[in-house]
């Protein structure tokens, strides 16, 4: 214990606005404890940090006997395509299996077997604040088994970027999917440790299901401290302006505009090229880690750099469907309303009607008023699996 104190020692805090924060993995005393003499699988990728080093890392030092991980889309080392199926592999150092829970369907469940490779499952990832974000999907698959299997879970705690903002249509669950498994808004304002109370005090996962879940709570956070993630959560996020823009731009990934994947900002831009009767600048998606089949590859797509937007104007105009409206406006233009959406868009939006209401010129305040009422409820049903200040 003592090497993790001092490991500790200064606390990694890159980029936030509070003072003294601790994550969940910061806090071993709180742990450690519910480990020892017992197996330890875990769910962790590349963002699993405990300061600058790998949660196995420091598991392993100190004695703690881990004999497996679970890892979600992009694999555990996070460079993986999306919606890319990714196989079980050994990790290196320690010959540990990695058991893969992102198949080529994308569900992909924790076998029966690998149930039984372990005693407790301790989760670390970094999640960004989305309905549309995989990760917390992994964790629910999870939850499932452990309930299922009478195994306990601890979850430690890490910020959500986006804080409280709670934005968008709750998901009909007749369009549940991989990138939309809870009846959550899709900017939820919920960390993972409050998504996963909520989701088990609500009933959301399989009936019975209950696993013994614990919380390891991050210390001296509100909803409002604003964290930049220390780590890229995924190869197409890497860095803050991509997480903050996210909300706003991965509806194009239900569209033919490609959204800068392939290119050196990825989720900072956006462009197609009939969009050139509209914009000067231009970018031509390569193959490149992370993605190596984008969008458009090979072709100059049209539209508009976004890398450079001030935070403050993000934080303003939250989840912002201008750019979403501008790009159709110009298909619509070019007589090509018809061929801008893909179906994907509805698993996206978690709903049909925003869709069908931009096909029929409907305003975005009109839009943004049909999920007012709903957002008012979600957020009275949410409040009481709140850990921290709103």
């Amino acid at each position: 214990m003592k090497r993790l104190f001092a490991l500790l020692l200064p606390v990694f805090l890159v980029a936030c606005h509070q003072e003294n924060l601790l994550l969940g993995d910061q806090q071993p005393r709180l742990y450690l404890p519910e480990l020892e003499g017992r197996r330890v699988a875990i769910y962790s990728n590349q963002s699993g940090l405990v300061g600058d080093r790998p949660l196995l890392d420091v598991l392993l030092e100190e004695g703690v006997n881990v004999t497996a991980i679970f890892s979600p889309e992009h694999g555990y080392k996070g460079i993986e395509d999306d919606a890319t199926g990714v196989d079980d592999a050994v990790e290196p150092s320690t010959g540990l299996p990695i058991l893969s829970l992102w198949g080529d369907e994308g569900d992909l469940r924790p076998t029966e077997h690998a149930m039984t490779l372990f005693d407790v499952l301790v989760v670390d990832i970094q999640d960004v604040g989305l309905r549309y974000y995989t990760y917390y999907i992994t964790l629910c698959h999870l939850m499932d088994a452990c309930g299922a299997h009478g195994k306990p879970l601890i979850l430690l705690d890490r910020p959500n970027p986006h804080g409280d903002e709670v934005d968008g249509p709750i998901l009909d669950l007749s369009l549940k999917s991989e990138v939309g498994y809870l009846p959550l808004p899709i900017l939820h304002g919920l960390t993972l440790g409050e998504l996963a109370m909520m989701a088990q005090g609500e009933g959301w996962l399989k009936e019975g299901n209950r696993c013994p879940l614990t919380v390891i709570p991050c210390k001296n956070y509100t909803h409002h401290t604003r964290y930049i993630l220390p780590v890229a959560p995924s190869p197409n996020l890497p860095n803050a302006q991509s997480v903050d823009l996210y909300p706003s731009l991965c509806p194009f990934e239900g569209t033919v505009v490609s959204l800068g994947r392939g290119t050196d900002k990825p989720f900072q831009q956006y462009g197609h090229p009939l969009l050139k009767s509209r914009f000067s600048y231009s970018f031509t998606p390569r193959s490149v880690l992370g993605a190596t089949n984008p969008p458009l590859l090979g072709q100059e797509c049209f539209g508009e750099d976004l890398s450079c937007i001030p935070y403050e104007d993000i934080k303003r105009k939250g989840m912002d469907f201008t750019y979403l409206m501008t790009a159709f406006s110009v298909f619509k233009e070019e007589g090509q309303a018809d061929a801008f959406f893909t179906p994907f868009f509805d698993l996206l939006m978690g709903c049909t009607y925003v869709r069908e209401m931009i096909l029929d010129g409907c305003s975005i305040q009109e839009i943004r008023s049909c999920w007012e009422e709903e957002i008012a409820s979600y957020k009275l049903q949410r409040k009481k699996y709140l850990l921290y200040p709103e």
